[in-house]
């Protein structure tokens, strides 16, 4: 199964438009507000910048101190 997220401003009515199409396709719909989007755009951030790499926490905070 695949998945598409498509960011639009729901007050000029793609997101309806859009919606109706996809419903027309045969495909499931899901509206996500602004805040589940953000929570899964930082995940995927956070998934393409994973090292495997691990660091003490007394190396994470010296770090966040010299900012």
């Amino acid at each position: 199964m695949g998945a598409i997220i498509i960011k639009t401003d729901s007050k000029n009515g793609n997101l309806k438009l859009l919606k109706e199409l996809a419903k027309q396709l045969g495909a499931q719909v899901t509206v996500i507000d602004d805040e589940q989007y953000e929570d899964f755009a930082l995940g995927q951030l956070m998934q393409t910048e994973q090292t495997g790499e691990l660091v003490s926490r007394e190396a994470v905070f010296k770090k966040l101190k010299n900012k």
